[in-house]
């Protein structure tokens, strides 16, 4: 069904290594989100996050947003895409400017924005985001509205997100392929932090875990921003491929063993327990080659697989500092996260709190599409319909852009813009 007179449509594409997923949502004059239409397909040019075969990306493109337009009942022309690959980066841009004891007025606010904007130094690589977050007053923080008050100084954290730009570009032709715009192209934990975590779990810290098909993003959120971000190229792909080798099974075969029988946490049941197991097919291959494992063996493999993530999730959080185990949790997301008792083996392996994360905020999302694998997807239709506050909004010196050469969609004008020298 097609939204109401007024609403606004917004489209959200998750394309990821394991599945391309779309939302049509339309957004009502009170700000409130309703689901129109979805649409999945299996993702075929995607690896580690990162485009590798251009034509099979635009066919699951073309295919997904086609699925979510037939249920929608309406055509759509741009949208709002996710980047999750292992180039991001993610810093905290700290900027001053002097008040000399008198009262901050708007004029000062936006001398301000206009001097954090020029200070991003990208050094050749995209800007992605550059939000203000917190505020300061000689020295004083989590200042929320600082107009009215006086100061000596007045200052403000820039959250900014960086990616390389040819995989952007890839990215982003491969959806223009498809016969869409690209609206934004938004850092994966950015829309994944919106839908999954809430605003007092961001302010005390909170680790947000992306368990993806092929990459895990480790995003930290203290103080109600994201202040460290690490990628690790290793997602639940990789157990399903573990699977297949050690039982001589086909992805598809491996993938449906881990969702029926697979887990996190080993038990004594596991032990008694058997699996028919089939091998894939091929010349040498007889039926009578079939043959029965206990479960435990399986269990054996997905758990070996996830101690050495687990040890790699450990680094980066220590890495970002993240030590205090005071008010500060992992949340889990992504389609790892759907993983059998996955929390409570993370929980151990990582000693904090652990909760598995779904996405929320949104009216008539499909009950399949409720699930911490699809909560990427959600979070960019929020981020979508948000008013956000991003300083590559505000206009720039012209000496400041440098335009990329060749053929660029309309859509992608947002990122030319975040573009400096070097580049």
């Amino acid at each position: 069904m097609a939204g109401a007179r007024g609403d606004k449509l917004i489209t959200a594409i998750d394309i990821g290594s394991w599945k391309v997923s779309a939302l049509i949502a339309s957004k009502a004059e009170n700000g409130a989100l309703t689901v129109l239409g979805t649409g999945q397909r299996e993702s075929r040019g995607v690896r580690r996050g990162f485009v590798v075969d251009m034509e099979r990306t635009e066919q699951a493109v073309r295919e997904t947003i086609e699925q979510a337009e037939k249920v929608a009942g309406t055509n759509i022309e741009s949208v709002q895409i996710s980047f999750s690959g292992g180039s991001l980066e993610s810093r905290v841009e700290p900027v001053e400017i002097p008040i000399e004891g008198r009262r901050i007025e708007q004029p000062d606010m936006e001398a301000l924005l206009d001097r954090a904007r020029d200070r991003i130094d990208p050094n050749g690589r995209v800007v992605l985001h550059a939000e203000p977050t917190l505020y300061t007053i000689d020295g004083m923080r989590g200042v929320q509205r600082p107009t009215g008050l006086h100061a000596d100084v007045l200052g403000v954290d820039v959250h900014v997100v960086l990616a390389d730009g040819a995989p952007l570009r890839n990215l982003e032709t491969s959806v223009r392929g498809a016969y869409l715009n690209v609206d934004s192209i938004i850092a994966a934990p950015v829309a994944t932090a919106m839908a999954c975590l809430s605003e007092e779990e961001r302010d005390l810290g909170v680790a947000l875990v992306e368990l993806g098909g092929g990459v895990t993003n480790v995003s930290l959120h203290i103080g109600g921003m994201l202040v460290g971000l690490r990628s690790i190229p290793i997602g639940a792909a990789d157990i399903t491929d573990d699977i297949a080798s050690a039982f001589g099974l086909r992805r598809s075969q491996a993938e449906r063993m881990k969702c029926f029988y697979g887990s996190a946490m080993q038990s004594r049941r596991d032990f008694r327990e058997t699996i028919d197991i089939v091998p894939a097919a091929g010349p040498a291959v007889q039926a009578s080659d079939g043959r029965k494992v206990n479960r435990a063996e399986l269990v054996g493999v997905i758990c070996e697989r996830l101690g050495r993530l687990m040890k790699e999730i450990a680094a980066a959080l220590d890495e970002m500092g993240f030590h205090s185990p005071v008010g500060r949790q992992v949340v889990l997301v992504g389609g790892g996260a759907e993983l059998k008792s996955i929390a409570d083996y993370a929980q151990t392996a990582l000693g904090r709190a652990v909760r598995i994360g779904k996405p929320r905020g949104l009216g008539a999302l499909p009950e399949a599409h409720g699930g911490p694998a699809f909560a990427t997807l959600v979070g960019l239709a929020l981020h979508g319909a948000s008013d956000r506050n991003d300083l590559l909004n505000r206009p720039a010196p012209a000496m400041k852009v440098h335009k990329m050469r060749g053929a660029v969609g309309a859509g992608f004008s947002r990122l030319v813009n975040a573009l400096r020298a070097g580049y």
